[in-house]
This record gives structure tokens, sequence and C-alpha cells, in this order.
């Protein structure tokens, strides 16, 4: 197993969790929980995928992806009411499924010799498309577009990671580890600390000469 197969096995894994904990706070039966766990789980690594033109995509090359996010569903399907705050819960493992999978979204390009603007925009992809499609099919509004919240920056930032990780010849093993400290740290932050990018705030129009 490379690398990069590990770490989709690990954003597959995390991110089926937070999508079958969406299915739990929706009160759906256990096809519904399966659905969304590989919708999350697979979403944003089919994107990646499809741009970069890999054949076949990763899950169809192997189906055993499909099964751990079904794997994940059920395990939550089970213990799902052992939790109090599912919500929170579902904020940090989406947190620890971010910095992972923009670590293989931006390393997978950076393998194939991709330039920089792509490694950086296919680390952004593979780490929000999932949860954006969990969320918009769900009828919630996306994590990225919360007010207030680090999420695409977040994935921006572990991205250039990546890019500044390869530049100075690190290892493969240690740019991956790089871009998901550097993604989750900053998740983290905002989750906690109550980070964020300033945000626009619109003006009333100046009257004009003849309202003074």
């Amino acid at each position: 197993m490379t690398l990069f197969t590990f770490l989709d096995y690990a954003s597959v894994l995390v991110f089926a969790l937070t999508g079958a904990l969406v299915a739990s706070r929706a009160q759906l039966d256990i096809v519904g929980f399966c659905f969304f766990a590989c919708l999350t789980a697979v979403g944003g690594g089919t994107v990646r995928d499809v741009l970069l033109d890999r054949n076949p995509v990763f899950w169809l090359e192997r189906p055993s992806f499909l099964a751990v996010a079904c794997g994940a569903a059920l395990f939550v399907f089970f213990t799902a009411h052992l939790f109090e705050s599912r919500y929170r819960l579902l904020l940090w493992l989406d947190a620890l499924a971010l910095g992972v999978s923009v670590s293989a979204g931006s390393g997978i390009a950076l393998s194939l010799g991709q330039p920089a603007p792509v490694v950086i925009l296919m680390g952004i992809t593979t780490g929000c498309m999932g949860g954006i499609m969990r969320d918009t099919v769900s009828n919630e509004v996306p994590l990225v577009l919360k007010q207030g919240e680090l999420y695409v920056t977040c994935a921006l930032a572990g991205s250039i990671a990546t890019v500044a990780a390869s530049q100075i010849a690190l290892p493969p093993e240690l740019i991956a580890l790089t871009c998901t400290t550097v993604t989750f740290f900053l998740r983290a932050g905002s989750m906690i600390f109550g980070w964020g990018m300033p945000a626009y705030k619109s003006r009333p129009p100046r009257p004009t000469k003849t309202e003074k």
C-alpha cells in the first residue's frame, strides 16, 4: 500500500463517520447512513481524480473504499446514541478528515508532476467537496460557507505547505505530515479560539448632493 492510498483510506474512513453522523441527526435508516457515508467519503476524491484524469477513479479501482465507508456507517448507526453532542463530534472528525484529505489530494497532484497552482487546488478540492456534498444534500449550510469559520483557508494553507515542503526536498511522509498538521491546527484553532478571516461588510450608499 502506497502512502497516498493509505491517506485516501484514512480520509474515507473519517469522512464516512461524519456523513453517518449527519444521517443520525436526521434519523435516517441504515441505507441512508450508508448513502451519506459514501457520498461524503468519496466525493472530494472523485472530483479530484476526474479533474486530474486519473483512470479509473480511486474507488472504482479499489471498491474496498466503499466497504470501509459502509463499515463506518454501520458503526455509527449502532453507536451514535452514545454521544451526547453529535454535532461537536462531527466538527472534530471533519477537522481531522480535512487535514488528511488535503494531504492526500495535494500529494497525489504533486506526485503526478502537476504545477503548484494545480497541487493547491487539488488539495482544496479533495478536502472540501465531500463535505459540501454532504451538507447540501442534508439541507444544511455547508461548513465552508459559515461566517467566521476557517475551512477553505485551512485547506489552502495545508496545500501551500505541501508545495513549500516539496521545495526543500522533504520525503513524502514528512510532506504529508506537514500538510495534515497545518490544516488541522488552523481548523482546530478556528473552533477553539474563534480564529477567522475578516468578512466583507457592506456600507450604506453615500447620499448624493441632492439628498444632502
